[in-house]
């Protein structure tokens, strides 16, 4: 197994503490199960499309919840058609996928059609968080020294 180096990272950014933490965990976990098979794109700038094909399941079948970080989606057929099968293909087992969201990364929908749950992501950064230009101002020391000048 590889080992990540993080030391040029944290001698350039501030506030990434958790980013090893999280790379850490995720390398950490077993060999998670394929099922359900699922697509993510990128569909836009901020703009990210979650696509998960769910066959045997219905809408009302799949939970999908979102909190701080993190994107849970389960799933779990109804037991009240008890069919009896001499071949089952398509599998319809119960599942929990959970994705990691980066901050600011929101769930804008989720539609189920055709077997395929949809959920449409969006990374929305607040006003107060992106780029601005700070002007340079005079501090009080120079102030007082340009006042002295002028008198």
């Amino acid at each position: 197994m590889r080992t990540l180096d993080f030391t040029p990272l944290w001698r350039t950014s501030v506030g990434f503490d958790h980013l090893a933490g999280l790379i850490d965990g995720m390398s950490r976990r077993p060999n998670e199960d394929s099922y359900p098979p699922y697509n993510i794109e990128r569909s836009g700038e901020d703009h990210y499309r979650i696509t998960l094909a769910v066959a045997g399941f219905g809408a009302s079948d799949i939970s999908v919840t979102a909190e701080q970080n993190a994107l849970t989606i389960e799933g779990k057929t109804s037991d009240g058609d008890a069919r009896r099968y001499l071949y089952q293909g398509i599998p319809a087992r119960p599942f929990r996928r959970v994705f990691s969201l980066a901050e600011y990364v929101q769930v804008k929908q989720a539609s189920f059609r055709d077997g395929l749950l949809t959920i449409d992501l969006v990374r929305e950064i607040p006003e107060t968080m992106k780029p601005r230009k700070i002007q340079i101002g005079a501090t009080a020391a120079s102030s007082q020294i340009e006042r002295k000048k002028a008198a």
